[in-house]
């Protein structure tokens, strides 16, 4: 079977996408692993792929084709590493890969992933859902279920496609969602690519939805999936054995929100530990804290995300300043300096 897999990221989460790919790999070597980097790597480091465990590459800032600068401008680095998972997902299939898996850079694989191989298998598209059982306490539910409703009821940290016409008729649908409307705007009903599959076992044929516990266990399920690890090793969700953990927001507010519902016996912790030691053995220091090349003009200020918003909602703009990243006197950068409130 022709399984392939990808990850889309900027260089600053290249050490995630490191600690992903090697858990990838010690179950399913024989898959096909692709990065999908939107990003220009800074001076300081060469990136050499030949070093990486990474079988195929794309550069997300090139899936566009032309005015590829003008489009990422609009974005901020969330977004265009999101935005550029449609097209990715088109390239890959296009590419002959009978079913493709999508996983969030900040994830880790802990077993076999044959569960989502085999549910392609009767499906063309398999999703899973944040919450798979109903919250009792209210800080749970306006936690985790009013997220879900604001952000999005299926974590598109995960998606698995078959190629097949209704799993490609989804895959050109997402592409075109998010080449237009792939921004962080929940007040508008929009959150990235993640609210817009909603829509899907709506719209799709043969969608599946993963309920087994040990898919996609964050803290935001957490109040009803006990991490332990039985007598011989094998670490569970409930009874079930940990298939992947995504390990969102690494640092102090993953930690809050994990505490909060993991309670203090929870062997979650050990998860926790082993993932921060993956992740800083992974690190290369000569990528910049926060690295990302379209976040700055060229020389050098920090670009503002109203500049963005700015410059996506007006036309007339785009029409006037086809490099919105340059700088110097008739740029969008001098425009946006002269009518600064």
């Amino acid at each position: 079977m022709n399984i392939h897999c990808f990850t889309s990221f900027s260089f600053s989460y290249l050490n995630r996408a490191r600690v992903l790919a090697a858990t990838i790999k010690k179950f399913h070597p024989d898959w096909v692993f692709w990065a999908v980097i939107t990003d220009q790597a800074p001076d300081s480091f060469i990136f050499d792929r030949d070093m990486e465990s990474f079988d195929r590459l794309l550069w997300g800032q090139d899936l566009r084709g032309e005015a590829s600068e003008q489009w990422l401008f609009k974005h901020d680095i969330v977004e265009a590493c999101t935005a550029v998972k449609g097209y990715a997902m088109k390239a890959i299939l296009a590419a002959g890969a009978e079913k493709v898996i999508y996983l969030d850079p900040d994830i880790a694989v802990f077993s076999s992933l044959e569960d989502v191989v085999s549910s392609l298998d009767s499906h063309s598209i398999v999703l899973t859902p944040h919450q798979t059982q109903p919250e009792t306490a209210e800080m749970a539910i306006r936690d985790n279920e009013i997220t879900s409703l604001r952000l999005g009821v299926y974590n598109l940290g995960f998606l698995a496609i078959r190629n097949d016409k209704a799993g490609n008729e989804m895959a050109n649908w997402w592409c075109d969602r998010l080449s237009t409307m792939c921004y962080d705007l929940p007040e508008e009903g929009v959150f990235v690519d993640q609210k817009w599959c909603d829509l899907i076992p709506a719209l799709f044929d043969q969608v599946g939805i993963l309920r087994d516990p040990g898919f996609n266990v964050a803290s935001w399920n957490l109040s009803h999936r006990r991490v332990h690890v039985d007598q011989t090793g094998c670490i569970l969700a409930n009874e079930s054995k940990l298939k992947f953990f995504h390990f969102t927001k690494l640092g102090p507010l993953g930690d809050v929100m994990t505490r909060r519902y993991a309670g203090p016996d929870s062997d979650v912790y050990e998860l926790w530990m082993w993932y921060k030691n993956a992740v800083e053995d992974s690190t290369d220091r000569r990528i910049p804290e926060r690295w990302w090349y379209y976040s700055t003009y060229r020389d050098g200020e920090r670009i503002q995300k109203k500049d963005r918003v700015t410059y996506r909602q007006r036309k007339d703009l785009q029409a006037a300043f086809s490099d919105p990243f340059a700088s110097g006197q008739g740029t969008f950068q001098s425009w946006l300096r002269s009518n600064a409130e």
